[in-house]
């Protein structure tokens, strides 16, 4: 009996530990948060949300129970996880994708430390009509789904207690979008916290007006409040420091604030020895601005610019730093292939870098803003942006678009784009629109003068357009709606430039969008007129959504333009010189050789047409054309092979058999095709200079499908919940050679602290679900990416398909 009950004693001693311990975790755990809550002014509120698809208005109650709602981290969209079905509201613009209404909740706690502080939640974006709720108050509803919005959540806490965030996103009113828009909290969310004497949010402001080798004079502005019932007596202390966190000048300022005031405080710092940000010199500094009171820092801020100059004229052109500069850009949608909307910073980094490898120095944000890491990395990497504010205004392209908000929301939102983005050095131009149905009209210039005022009224030192276009023959109706504009935007209308510059000399040109198809002839016109200064393809990046507008079709296939018909099964745009996979199309390689100088030799081959008949293009497609010398069934039929040379001519040869030689100068436009009967082997062309042959592009035959081979874009990633790795998958031969017609299903797996985020592969008429842990490959390609966990290790992916042998990569995966 002593022994019974000496232990039941031991159990009950061992149970009160385990309890004791439990609540020191817990205890630690809620510690751990207010300390991040009280130290960091900005903290990344995107992990531990609960999300509902579907709508119980019953979820914006604190007490709501929430326990069966799926648990999972920030950034989301909905919609890429469901099934592209023809039946879905959002339709061909929308890719077939489902839309909806979703909620979602967050818990957390606040301590009573901040009391006298201001904490306030910030939204990146939130597609669309989001209302947000804190303890069941609702602090309002946001409809565009690409601005983003801030609310002061102070007066609605309770302190030292259990906090809900809900958040109900409508995106049910279709259609409200010509493009895939995602749905769902998709881009980051933070906690902002302040002291009431503080800078406002988007405050500050720098310029660098003036700039010589020796000196950069630089301006900083800051919108300083106070929001307490007392004067308050301070000092601004404004901090210039390179890319090398050295000092490069300082300001302090002395302040008077009234009670309940803001005040904009102009610094002027001299900074020696500039460092000038450009595509291909992208310095950055970093403006670190702090409120001191009696020595002790109230409040601080972080901004990040670039010294640069920027002017425009019909004369000159566009000169970035005194430099003349053709712009070779890209028009790009939001979304992120097969991650749909979600704008993780990795993956918004990695289209600026898929970007520039394809020889671009400018991107189009058509037709919205971009996320703020997009921006980031556009800076960090050199690439120009065209910052884009709406698709339209007033008048509709679909029942529920922007333009029911317009009149309402589109100070707040236009607001919203050039307060955020206005530091971005990357940034050299706004937009207002694009191809606005109002545009032939008295009013569109009205609303062009309006909108314009708006912008120059915060920033003035970029130079403002909008994209127009008409397919009849009325165009000079633009002329009034021109002359409101800084820059005017031609959509398709180039060749109108050269009439236009004789009617109105002082009218600069950009052409803000091009068939991919008419490369030659835009950079030309470009290349030798400076009123001309640059161009932006439709589109740089294929996208979801507007489904087939770059479609090819088969002799067995209805050919339609994409506003024409249905295009179902086609999900996705395929006009991009860049497949969702990040594989550069034949059409990139001979764009980026037109307006760069380090490509000088590409080859590919036409898909031939079948014996039933020929394939058919729509405008904004190319031919299919592919890095291919592997055709079965074709022996003894004519291919023919695309060389693009900036030789004075090529050499073509087939098992080292000469098949001839051809020019490949300006007047043959950079290219020459061959036409060849097909035989297995090794084809190879040749940039010849003189008589001698400098350079060799080769494409062999492949054998069976036999292996698969992985290759990550980095094989080690931060262990933060966020990071991605993107691997693509390549079916080979049992050489190894890379397969061009495998059409394998492949079967993913992970071991080890990460998750697979997306499949899929470049096919826009493959309507298997991006998300899971199987897919094709499609022309012997897949992607699959691979996101970190909030725990260090190593991810193994391992890789499968039938009658083929495994692959597996490893993934190291380290806290930071």
């Amino acid at each position: 009996m002593k022994r019974i009950i000496k232990n039941n004693r031991l159990t009950i001693i061992n149970c009160f530990n385990a309890i004791l311990i439990l609540l020191v975790l817990v205890s630690c755990s809620k510690v751990q948060e207010y300390e991040q809550l009280t130290s960091e002014r900005k903290q990344l509120f995107d992990n531990n949300w609960k999300f509902y698809l579907g709508d119980t208005t019953a979820a914006s109650a604190s007490k709501f129970n929430d326990a069966g709602w799926r648990k999972l981290d920030l950034p989301h969209d909905w919609s890429i996880e469901g099934e592209i079905d023809s039946t879905n509201p959002t339709g061909g613009s929308g890719g077939y994708f489902p839309a909806g209404i979703g909620w979602y909740r967050k818990t957390f706690n606040v301590p009573k430390e901040l009391k006298e502080k201001i904490v306030s939640i910030y939204f990146e974006g939130v597609y669309m009509n989001s209302e947000v709720f804190i303890n069941g108050k609702s602090l309002g509803i946001y409809p565009y789904g690409y601005s983003s919005l801030s609310y002061n959540i102070s007066p609605f806490l309770d302190f030292d207690k259990e906090n809900v965030i809900a958040v109900r996103v409508d995106n049910s009113q279709q259609l409200n979008c010509r493009w895939y828009s995602g749905s769902g909290i998709y881009r980051h969310v933070w906690i902002m916290v302040t002291d009431p004497v503080h800078v406002a949010r988007w405050g500050v402001s720098i310029i660098t007006p003036d700039i010589t080798e020796e000196n950069a004079t630089v301006v900083v502005k800051t919108l300083v409040k106070n929001e307490t019932s007392f004067p308050q007596s301070i000092i601004l202390k404004t901090t210039l420091l390179d890319e090398n966190s050295k000092g490069a000048g300082d300001k302090e300022t002395n302040v008077e604030l009234p009670s309940n005031s803001e005040k904009e405080l102009v610094q002027i710092i001299i900074v020696s020895n500039p460092l000038l940000w450009s595509p291909e010199t992208p310095h950055l500094y970093q403006a670190k601005v702090q409120i001191l009171k009696d020595e002790q820092i109230l409040d601080g801020t972080e901004t990040d610019f670039g010294i640069r100059t920027l002017e425009y004229s019909a004369e000159n052109g566009f000169q970035l730093n005194g430099n003349t500069i053709l712009i070779n850009g890209g028009c790009v949608h939001h979304d992120n292939g097969i991650l749909g909307a979600a704008a993780f910073d990795r993956a918004e980094e990695r289209r600026v870098e898929l970007l520039k490898d394809a020889g671009f120095n400018g991107v189009r944000t058509s037709h919205n803003p971009p996320s703020e890491a997009f921006l980031n990395a556009c800076d960090k990497l050199g690439l120009m942006v065209i910052d884009e504010a709406f698709d339209g205004w007033k008048a509709n392209k679909n029942p529920y678009d922007y333009a029911i908000y317009f009149d309402e929301w589109w100070k707040r939102d236009l607001d919203a784009m050039i307060l955020r983005d206005r530091n971005h050095p990357s940034i050299i131009m706004w937009s207002i629109g694009n191809e606005v149905i109002e545009r032939k009209e008295p009013t569109a210039v009205e609303i062009t003068k309006m909108l314009s005022n708006e912008i120059k009224s915060i920033d003035s030192t970029r130079p403002v357009t909008s994209a127009m276009t008409t397919w009849d023959g009325d165009w000079d109706v633009f002329d009034p709606l021109m002359a409101a504009h800084d820059v005017c935007g031609y959509n398709y209308q180039l060749s109108r430039a050269p009439s236009d510059h004789e009617r109105v000399p002082s009218r600069i040109i950009l052409n803000t969008e091009s068939y991919p198809g008419n490369a030659f002839n835009i950079w030309r016109l470009v290349s030798e007129n400076n009123y001309i200064i640059g161009d932006f393809v439709w589109t740089a990046l294929d996208y979801l959504g507007e489904s087939g507008i770059g479609a090819y079709y088969y002799p067995d296939e209805k050919a339609d333009e994409h506003w024409q018909s249905d295009r179902f099964p086609w999900h996705g745009a395929y006009c991009g010189d860049v497949d969702i996979t990040g594989w550069r199309k034949p059409i990139s390689h001979y764009r980026s050789m037109l307006y760069n100088e380090n490509e000088k030799l590409y080859m590919a081959v036409r898909e031939p047409n079948p014996e039933s008949g020929e394939i058919r293009i729509t405008s904004w497609a190319v031919w299919p054309t592919w890095e291919s010398w592997t055709w079965p069934g074709y022996e003894g039929k004519k291919i023919d092979v695309e060389i693009y040379s900036k030789y004075p001519k090529v050499r073509l040869y087939l098992n080292d058999k000469l098949i001839g030689e051809q020019l490949t100068t300006i007047e043959q436009q950079l290219k020459t095709t061959f036409s060849v009967p097909y035989s297995p082997g090794t084809l190879k062309a040749v940039g010849v200079d003189g008589d001698k042959e400098v350079e060799s592009a080769v494409l062999k035959t492949s054998g069976e499908p036999a292996g698969i081979k992985l290759t990550a874009d980095r094989n080690e990633i931060v262990a933060n919940g966020q990071d991605l790795s993107f691997v693509t998958v390549e079916i080979t031969d049992k050489d190894g050679a890379f397969q061009p017609n495998a059409a394998n299903q492949l079967h993913f797996k992970i071991e080890g602290p990460g998750t697979i985020a997306g499949v899929g592969n470049a096919n826009m008429k493959d309507n298997d679900p991006y998300v899971g842990n199987s897919h094709k490959t499609w022309q012997g390609r897949a992607l699959v990416i691979i996101k970190s966990a909030h725990k260090a290790g190593d991810i193994k992916l391992i890789v499968t398909s039938e009658e083929l042998s495994e692959a597996t990569l490893k993934i190291k995966t380290i806290n930071k």
